[in-house]
């Protein structure tokens, strides 16, 4: 039976106008053919998505972790499962995480307030932002709306958490993959012909198979002109996680690497 890829651009509170992302596809050989790009403008479809039976693959572009010292003095639990869950029992709201990271952050020295997880600086050149980080890139809502619903799905979890094989979850990174083809190139957020080049360069490398992935995306022409015009370039993340997925499909253990702390998680490809 053939496993769909999926990349996930997440988005904490999803909506028309910035829904959630799922770009999906199949892999044959060393050839990723994108299907199609689908739309969730609520949670409640995001949920129903990850109650789909499988087998899939996903890449979720948000942490499937907290840093291990904001863990530990906050006594959650020593497991993904126990923190996540203690989190929410003493954070009912998003809100009330931001609280909490605040009111812990201001006890804490200037440059450590905003820790990050050893995978998150484990990208020769590049770092991932802080799980602890509540404004401006919302990271934190992220993990605090994403990875509770993955476990309350059942998904399986590589290093994390065990659950249905035949639904398997990663943490993604598309900005990963993005650096590797464009470097510091901007690519997201603006009309700028400069950052339309850049989208361009990044589809051109991934349908030439230019990547540390060995990996051609196969596209239509139309499928590649929507990416190109996303200004946003959420369509163009989901795409780069579902190709960091397919690469994980041909690994063993997905690629993780030998040691995961079982608190922290582990970025796929990184």
């Amino acid at each position: 039976m053939t496993v769909e890829m999926w990349g996930i651009d997440f988005s904490s509170a999803p909506s028309a106008k910035k829904p959630i992302v799922v770009a999906r596809g199949v892999l044959v050989g060393a050839v990723l053919r994108l299907q199609r790009l689908d739309p969730l403008t609520k949670l409640s479809d995001f949920e129903t998505l990850l109650a789909a039976p499988g087998p899939w693959l996903g890449a979720f572009d948000f942490p499937f972790g907290l840093p291990r010292a904001f863990v530990r003095a906050q006594g959650l639990g020593d497991t993904a499962q126990a923190v996540i869950s203690g989190l929410q029992a003493r954070c009912p709201t998003r809100m009330a995480f931001r609280a909490l990271v605040d009111t812990w952050g201001n006890t804490q020295p200037a440059g450590l307030r905003l820790l990050h997880r050893m995978t998150d600086s484990a990208m020769p050149g590049l770092s991932s932002t802080s799980p602890l980080q509540t404004r401006y890139v919302p990271v934190g809502f992220m993990y605090y709306e994403g990875f509770s619903r993955l476990l309350a799905a059942g998904v399986n979890v590589p290093a994390l958490h065990a659950g249905d094989a035949a639904r398997t979850a990663l943490e993604g990174y598309p900005g990963l993959l993005a650096y590797e083809l464009v470097g510091r190139r901007s690519y997201k957020n603006d009309d700028s012909a400069e950052r339309l080049l850049a989208r361009k360069d990044i589809l051109e490398a991934l349908e030439q198979g230019r990547t540390r992935l060995k990996l051609r995306l196969k596209l239509t022409p139309a499928q590649a002109g929507a990416l190109v015009a996303d200004i946003s370039g959420d369509r163009l993340d989901a795409v780069l996680c579902m190709a960091q997925a397919a690469w994980a499909s041909q690994q063993p253990r997905w690629g993780q690497p030998k040691q995961v702390d079982p608190v922290e998680g582990w970025i796929t490809t990184a």
